[in-house]
């Protein structure tokens, strides 16, 4: 990899990626233009509508043209979505770029970044480790260290047991991407997200990507990133076309080849996309296929064999069922030859595409026991949900409500719509990796029966829905809580709160 700097043309890239204009969006082209039937993408898309339950976007892009693209209402096409551990491979790409530049050698160990936090007494198996086994996730960890934004440093992570010799066992780590995140930045001076932005964000047009930090101002890496549907579709367009983009070569192809090939053996399961072998930051795929992705269902597939690539956003449970699907549904729609124009059918796959939507709550819009309930505050014992109290105020009758709680000291309105989701912001209690202080959120409701309003919420940048059931009975409110996806149970302890005085 030494060699790396010496490929072809470096020179003419090292020069001309600060001067290259910011792309604007994919092309777009009917399915039949690149050799896919509508009929059958028409099929997937309602394969994935009806038998998966949590998808939030797709984008499918053929020969660099966008032939198919679709949000679940109320994410949206301009709106950025958390990507959990695909963030990882963003991450692998900055390091891909210092390396090409000469700022750091897959070879280089990695305590010679960090000589102020390596113990004193570090092991040889620590001293072992090289960027390379950051990479392909081989540290020599038995367990992963802390991976918290607010105990996740370069100092835990060198303080943590090496038990077995680096490059030798694979196990998923997340703080060993924040390393390369880490090694970065002490590198170049600047985050992964401000290197990253003239390099590859700006080139590719992604124009709002935002990182997380962790207490130390340093990026990330294995989670944090948010970007739009779109612009991870040109990520893996990126890497389809072996790092180069709109003429010019941003990334060497020799990175590319390395980055996506197998590295390293995770498992021997034919029939699993989690064993088929591990890259730079990129999971080997069934099919010559390879991937990037993260926690409930967030993907960039790239299909060399058939020249495609597939964004997907989503908060499910079962990520295999989303790549079961592309394979089943998807994969063999992909032919080699362009295909007669089928307008009508290309119509209703769009009309599909545009009427998905996140299923709202379910019943009446209005209930006899609603003018009992509006406007009143109920009040919460202390609870470890920190929620102190919440009340329901319509604002158009059987249209809208306001859902008004007081979480931690801190008040939040939600506007909550029948049938329809209503935008506002809110925080999302999440726990560790999915608490947000503040996120941009939708709400519906409805009356379930003449005693129960439902609240569906969705925190649309990222993969959580909530669902509030509040069951009133005196001056009693009986609260139970459920998010679709979470890191731990997905119900949260019933809640009991009572009239204010």
């Amino acid at each position: 990899m030494k060699n790396l700097a010496r490929t072809s043309g470096l020179l003419v890239w090292v020069l001309s990626w600060a001067g290259l204009a910011a792309a604007g969006p994919l092309p777009r082209s009917a399915p039949e233009a690149q050799g896919v039937s509508s009929v059958a993408l028409l099929e997937w898309v309602t394969a994935l509508d009806e038998q998966i339950d949590g998808l939030h976007s797709l984008m499918v892009v053929r020969h660099g043209r966008v032939i198919a693209e679709g949000w679940w209402t109320p994410y949206a096409a301009d709106q950025n979505h958390v990507l959990y551990s695909l963030s990882k491979s963003f991450t692998s790409t900055a390091v891909g770029f210092a390396v090409a530049e000469g700022k750091l050698s897959l070879d280089d160990e990695v305590v010679r970044f960090f000589p102020e936090d390596t113990p004193t007494n570090a092991s040889s198996q620590l001293k072992a480790m090289r960027v390379r086994d950051l990479l392909i996730m081989s540290t020599g960890h038995q367990d992963e260290p802390p991976l918290t934004p607010e105990a996740m440093s370069a100092q835990s992570f060198l303080a943590h047991p090496v038990r077995h010799l680096p490059g030798t066992h694979f196990k998923y780590n997340t703080p060993a991407t924040f390393m390369q995140s880490a090694i970065v930045q002490r590198v170049t001076g600047q985050t992964a997200l401000e290197y990253l932005r003239p390099r590859l964000f700006a080139p590719l047009g992604i124009e709002h990507p935002a990182w997380e930090t962790n207490f130390q101002g340093i990026s990330l890496g294995g989670y944090g990133l948010r970007v739009r549907t779109e612009d991870i579709a040109k990520f893996g367009q990126l890497y389809l076309q072996r790092g180069r983009w709109e003429g010019q070569q941003l990334l060497p192809a020799d990175w590319i080849a390395l980055a996506t090939s197998k590295q390293t053996s995770n498992g021997s399961n034919p029939q699993s996309d989690w064993n088929q072998g591990y890259g730079f930051q990129f999971w080997r795929s069934r099919h010559n296929a390879y991937r990037g992705d993260g926690a409930f269902g967030q993907f960039c597939v790239v299909l060399p064999n058939q020249d495609a690539v597939v964004a997907i956003t989503s908060g499910v449970r079962e990520m295999q069922a989303v790549l079961n699907a592309i394979w089943d549904k998807l994969l063999p729609a992909l032919q080699p030859d362009t295909l007669p124009a089928n307008p009508s059918a290309t119509q209703q796959l769009e009309a599909k595409l545009a009427r998905l939507a996140i299923r709202p709550a379910q019943g009446a819009a209005t209930s006899p026991r609603a003018r009992d309930v509006f406007n009143r505050k109920y009040v919460f014992p202390t609870n470890d949900q920190q929620l102190e109290s919440l009340t329901l105020a319509p604002t158009q009758p059987g249209q809208s409500v306001n859902l008004t709680t007081r979480r931690g000291g801190k008040e939040t309105t939600v506007p909550c719509g029948y049938g329809a989701w209503q935008r506002g912001r809110a925080s999302l209690p999440g726990g560790p990796l999915a608490q947000f202080s503040d996120e941009p959120t939708a709400g519906t409701f409805a009356w379930s029966n003449e005693d129960v309003c439902v609240i569906k919420l969705c925190a649309y940048q990222t993969p959580f829905h909530t669902t509030l059931t509040l069951q009133f009975d005196g001056d009693q409110v009986t609260l139970d809580n459920e998010a679709n996806v979470a890191f731990g149970p997905t119900k949260k302890p019933r809640l009991i709160g009572h009239l204010a005085p």
